[in-house]
């Protein structure tokens, strides 16, 4: 019988580690924009030299919710406390499972009286529809799901364009493109600017370590305002950037993209996992790494665990309220990054150039994870103290980094040892090449690793860090 739901599939793999390690689903693709405009390397320069734009119109799912009760259904779902979330803000929104572990992540709008759009990937976006549509709400949802990974020569469309305008040139851009000063507006706060002889909505935001601006508006305005944009940047050496380097700003900037999302074993999810289709991304994603266990749950991370400790307040009834209230004043292992040894890192692409010797994890840059959610261990003297879960290169720090999460007891500047590549010569995803693992050492670093992102952000989910 073939499955027709996440609950299905679970029980006919067995064991639902094995079968999220064994996914065929291949990479996960930034769709539709081009891998790159220029290169990676000056794509990546510019958002720290002089100015980018990042297209983030097609790689995020969005849902709308409109009517009474949608600050209500957020407030049942998130740790995050909805006092002074007044109109024109924004939030970093995490829910999670009954067993206090994280589900996802995703940026929400406050764009009208009962009207919020959430924006980011798939799992947190699910679990709002299944809870908005079953849970009794008195709320409206449209969805808009990301571009196909693959869309085969067939148009795209989707509701509306996304970009961001960043780097020590913005400011002077977007000044130009609004023909006057900017709004006041602080960190994730929003309001409207000028561009090409339209308003548009656009958020104070910073993913590249100078904060600029999101903005956004009707998908059929996109090419427009996208000429404009760059037309206005040409004078201050703005750079359209791909789909190569787009992803690898998080790693100077401190954001965890993909943790495993928390909803095959609550037993009070069941309702859910029948829900989530066969074909979901929770149902059909991938693990990929050297950490591996029987046990599902050892994936699992907490909001301490990724850094979202400062947004848990415990001022409203949420789900996950009473397992986070247990461990809430205990130490918790920490967000931090790892620097590659370029010694080690060198040894890896190295096998690939020696015919009969041991081949290791290729190594692909930038961005160099091959699963939807990844988990390499980290060790010290033989134990797991870590695990390192988004990887990849930064032109900018000439450095191989990835981010983590690791016990309190381990100090920012201790080497450890990172195990890369997969045990027994690999799974059978698409995106393993049989190989050797191999032992790299990493020193611990901050978060954000980038020090303009850490001297520019305000205290914020990417600079706090809770005991």
């Amino acid at each position: 019988m073939t499955a027709k739901n996440l609950e299905q599939k679970l029980h006919g793999a067995g064991n639902t580690v094995e079968m999220l390690r064994n996914s065929r689903i291949g990479a996960y693709i930034y769709p539709v924009v081009p891998p790159e405009f220029t290169n990676w390397r000056d794509e990546q320069r510019a958002w720290r030299e002089t100015a980018v734009l990042f297209d983030q119109s097609h790689h995020m799912a969005e849902i709308m919710i409109e009517g009474p009760d949608a600050l209500k259904l957020i407030s049942r779902l998130g740790i995050n406390s909805l006092n002074n979330f007044s109109v024109n803000k924004a939030k970093q929104f995490v829910p999670c499972s009954p067993s206090g572990h994280v589900i996802g992540d995703v940026i929400m709008f406050h764009l009208a009286e009962n009207q919020l759009l959430l924006v980011g990937r798939a799992p947190t976006i699910n679990w709002v529809q299944f809870n908005g549509e079953t849970g009794g709400y008195d709320v409206k949802l449209d969805r808009d799901d990301r571009s196909p990974s693959r869309p085969m020569g067939k148009p795209v469309v989707r509701k509306r364009y996304r970009y961001q305008i960043q780097g020590p040139n913005a400011p002077k851009i977007l000044e130009k493109l609004n023909g006057g000063p900017l709004p006041d507006v602080k960190f994730f706060n929003m309001d409207h600017i000028n561009i090409a002889g339209r308003k548009v909505r656009a958020l104070r935001h910073g993913m590249s370590g100078v904060p600029g601006l999101e903005i956004w508006g009707p998908y059929e305005e996109g090419d427009e305002i996208r000429n404009a944009i760059l037309e206005a940047g040409e004078e201050f050496g703005i750079v359209p950037v791909g789909s190569r380097a787009y992803a690898t700003n998080t790693l100077e900037s401190g954001w965890i993209p993909s943790p495993l999302p928390a909803v095959y074993s609550d037993e009070e999810m069941k309702a859910y996992r029948e829900w989530l289709p066969a074909d979901s991304y929770e149902a059909t994603g991938s693990i990929g790494g050297s950490f591996v266990s029987d046990d599902i749950r050892d994936y699992y991370l907490t909001p301490y665990e990724l850094g979202y400790g400062p947004f848990v307040k415990f001022d409203h009834d949420f789900i996950g309220r009473e397992a986070l209230e247990k461990i809430a004043g205990k130490p918790h292992r920490r967000k931090v990054t790892f620097e590659w040894n370029p010694d080690d890192v060198a040894k890896v692409h190295r096998s690939f150039l020696e015919p009969g010797g041991e081949t290791y994890k290729f190594i692909d840059l930038p961005l160099s994870n091959y699963a939807s959610s990844n988990y390499d261990k980290v060790m010290k003297n033989g134990k797991v103290v870590g695990l390192s879960m988004f990887s990849g290169y930064s032109y900018n720090e000439r450095a191989m980094l990835s981010l983590g999460t690791l016990d309190p007891s381990i100090e920012v500047g201790d080497v450890l040892t990172l195990v890369w590549g997969e045990e027994n010569g690999g799974t059978r995803k698409t995106t393993v090449e049989p190989h050797k693992q191999f032992e790299i050492r990493v020193k611990v670093s901050p978060v954000p690793y980038s020090r303009d992102a850490r001297e520019s952000y305000v205290d914020s989910w990417r600079t706090k860090q809770s005991a």
